[in-house]
C-alpha cells in the first residue's frame, strides 16, 4: 500500500536540466597542486588549526579541531606540506576572504592510518567521534551533523527522513550517489537511526528519479525494522526539509521551532553516506560528489577533494567561451562566487558556469504591482510583499513580525514576480542588518555587564577596605586602653576609656620627644655651647612659669 502524500503550500516547476549531467559516469578530479582548505565549512564555530606552516600533513590527517560543540573539525585532502595558514578568497555570499589552510601537494596521496569507529560506544561519544570526523551536512546548510544527531532531553527521534528529493534545477549530484551508492547510504541510515532511537526511516525521493528509486528500493530491503523509500511529486522547493517533512508526514515545523520539536530529524542522502563511511572505513569528510553543468562541454558530477579550485572541476566538464559567471549551487539559491579559483566546500553540490544564452540577465526591476504571486507561490505560507515592503523603507521590525526568518530563501518569490524585482536579495540584506543589529546589542549588553560588575566590585573592594580599617583601629584602641588602665582594670565608661586614649598618647608623645637627639650638637665651639645652653635655661624658665597656677581674686 503507498504512503499517503500530502501538498505544500506554493512551489513552482522551472525547467529541470538535469539530463545533462546525470547520464555520464563519476570521475574522480586530479589531485591539485594546491589545496585551500577553509576552516569554516559549516555553521557554528570555525575549526582551530592544529598545525603550523611547514608540517608534512597525510590524507585524513586532522588540521583543525572543532571548537565548541556546534563545530565540526577540518581534515588534510591529500598528503603535502601546509604552505600558509591565513585568509584566502572562499565561497560565501559577502565575497570575504575567510581563514584558510594551504597544503602544496606532493602526489602521493599519503593516507593516514584509518581506524573504523565502534558503534559499541555510548552515543554521546561515538557523536564527538563524528564531529572529529569532520561530518557536517551537505544538503546546503552545513550543520554539523553531531549536533543534529543528539535527540535532546527526550531521548529518542521518532521518524527519520532521508532527503533525496534534490528539486533544484541543473544538480544531480544525489541522484548519481543514490544510483551508485545505495547500499551505503542505507548503512548510514541504520547508524542514524542507532543514536537517534528512530522507529522509523523515509527516504523521500522527486519521482524524477527512477533509477535512484529503483536503487534504493532494492538496498532497503537489507535494512530491518520501519523503512520506506517514498516517491514525492517533482516540484521546486519539495526537496526543503520543511517541505519535504509535510509531504511526507503532513506536519509543519511551528515558526521558530526545530524539526524535532515535532519528532523529526531530516539528513541528506549524501551525509548518511559519508557517515558510513566515517564509521566503517574511518575516512573523515574530505571530499563529496560535485555536479559540473551549465556552459560547459561535458556537464558531469565529479568526486572532488575538499579544498581543490572549482577551476580544476570545470576544466575537468570543458571549459567554453562566453562564460558570465560562475555561481556555486542551483540557479534558484546558488550564491555567486568571487572567482572560479576559490575551493571546494563540504556545501559545495553544484558548480554551475552561466553564459547569456543559458542565463540571460534579467530585464530591470519594476515597481511591485501587489499581485500577490509571490505569496502564492511562497512554500513557507508569508507575504513576500509585504517583506519586500519592510526591507525596502528598513523597517526591520516590521520584517520579523512577518516571520522574515522563516523565509528559507528559495527564490520562488522572484521566479514568479512580474516586475523582476530580485525579492530574495532584499530579505537576504534584512536578515544581515538585524543580525548585525542583534551582534552589537549583544556586545553592548556584555559591555555594560563588566562595567556593571567593575563597578559592583569597586564598591565591593573599598567596603572591605573600611571594614578592615575599623576593625584594626577597634582592636588597637582596646590594646591601648587597656596598657594604660591596667590588663586587670576595665574602662568603667567610654569617657574613661578616651581619657586614658589621650593620657597614652600623650605619654608616647613626651617619650618621643624625650628620646629625640638635637641635631648638630657635636665637635661646637665653647661659645655655641654657652650660647646653647642660656637658650635651654630660659627655655626652662617659660616652662615653669606656664605651669604656675594661676591667682585668683576673692
Amino acid at each position: 500500500m503507498s504512503r499517503e502524500l500530502f501538498r505544500f503550500k506554493g512551489g513552482v516547476h522551472p525547467p529541470e536540466h538535469k539530463n545533462e549531467s546525470n547520464s555520464r559516469p563519476v570521475h574522480a578530479t586530479p589531485i591539485p597542486r594546491i589545496l585551500t582548505i577553509p576552516l569554516r565549512q559549516h555553521i557554528g564555530n570555525a575549526a582551530q588549526p592544529i598545525v603550523n606552516v611547514g608540517d608534512r600533513v597525510l590524507k585524513g590527517q586532522m588540521i583543525a579541531a572543532a571548537d565548541g560543540y556546534i563545530s565540526a573539525a577540518v581534515h588534510a585532502s591529500s598528503s603535502g606540506v601546509v604552505t600558509a595558514i591565513g585568509p584566502r578568497p572562499v565561497p560565501h555570499v559577502s565575497g570575504l576572504p575567510d581563514t584558510c589552510i594551504v597544503i602544496e601537494t606532493d602526489g602521493r596521496d599519503e593516507w593516514t592510518p584509518r581506524t573504523p569507529l565502534n558503534l559499541d560506544v555510548d552515543r554521546a561519544t561515538l557523536r564527538m567521534q563524528l564531529r572529529d570526523m569532520g561530518l557536517a551536512g551537505l544538503g546546503g546548510a552545513g550543520f554539523p551533523s553531531a549536533v543534529k544527531l543528539d535527540p535532546g532531553a527526550a531521548g529518542i527521534c521518532p521518524t527519520l527522513i532521508l532527503n533525496g528529493g534534490e528539486c533544484e534545477p541543473w544538480i544531480t549530484c544525489d541522484d548519481v550517489l543514490m544510483r551508485y551508492h545505495a547500499d551505503t547510504i542505507v548503512q548510514g541510515a541504520a547508524i542514524m537511526r542507532q543514536l537517534l532511537g528512530s522507529q522509523e526511516i523515509l527516504i523521500g525521493i522527486e519521482a524524477n528519479k527512477p533509477e535512484a528509486i529503483a536503487a534504493m528500493q532494492a538496498a532497503v530491503t537489507t535494512l530491518e525494522g520501519a523503512v520506506e523509500v517514498v516517491t514525492v511529486p517533482a516540484i521546486y522547493p519539495g526537496g526543503g526539509a520543511k517541505q519535504m517533512i509535510e509531504t511526507l508526514t503532513g506536519k509543519q515545523v511551528p515558526s521558530g521551532k526545530l524539526s524535532t520539536d515535532i519528532g523529526i530529524q531530516v539528513f541528506n542522502v549524501g551525509t548518511a553516506y559519508a557517515l558510513a563511511r566515517a564509521v566503517h572505513q574511518g575516512e573523515p569528510m574530505i571530499s563529496r560528489l560535485v555536479t559540473v553543468s551549465g556552459h560547459v562541454l561535458r556537464p558531469q558530477n565529479v568526486d572532488a577533494l575538499i579544498g581543490t579550485p572549482m577551476q580544476t572541476l570545470i576544466n575537468l566538464a570543458g571549459e567554453r567561451d562566453g562564460t558570465t559567471r560562475v555561481v556555486m549551487g542551483g540557479p534558484m539559491m546558488g550564491m555567486p562566487l568571487p572567482g572560479a579559483d576559490v575551493p571546494v566546500v563540504k556545501a559545495t553540490n553544484c558548480v554551475l558556469v552561466q553564459s547569456a544564452e543559458l542565463f540571460p540577465p534579467l530585464p530591470r526591476a519594476l515597481p511591485c504591482i501587489r499581485c500577490t504571486r509571490c505569496a502564492d507561490a511562497c512554500p513557507a505560507e508569508l507575504q513576500p510583499q509585504e517583506l519586500f515592503r519592510f526591507a525596502k523603507s528598513h523597517d526591520l521590525g516590521r520584517a520579523q513580525e512577518y516571520h522574515l526568518f522563516d523565509c528559507i530563501e528559495c527564490g520562488c518569490c522572484s521566479y514568479v514576480c512580474p516586475s523582476h524585482i530580485p525579492l530574495v536579495d532584499y530579505y537576504r540584506y534584512a536578515k544581515s542588518e538585524i543580525w548585525a543589529k542583534e551582534r552589537d546589542k549583544r556586545a553592548a549588553d556584555l559591555a555594560r555587564e563588566r562595567h556593571e560588575f567593575r563597578q559592583f566590585r569597586l564598591e565591593r573592594d573599598k567596603l572591605e577596605k573600611a571594614e578592615k580599617l575599623a576593625a584594626r583601629t577597634q582592636s588597637k584602641r582596646a590594646e591601648i586602653t587597656a596598657t594604660a588602665l591596667g590588663t586587670d582594670a576595665a574602662p568603667a565608661s567610654d569617657a574613661d576609656a578616651k581619657k586614658a586614649l589621650i593620657a597614652a598618647a600623650m605619654a608616647r608623645a613626651q617619650a618621643k620627644k624625650s628620646d629625640a637627639a638635637p641635631k648638630n650638637t657635636e665637635h661646637l665651639t665653647p661659645d655655641a655651647q654657652r650660647e646653647i645652653e642660656a637658650i635651654e635655661a630660659r627655655r626652662a624658665k617659660i616652662h615653669a612659669l606656664a605651669h604656675q597656677p594661676l591667682e585668683t581674686e576673692d
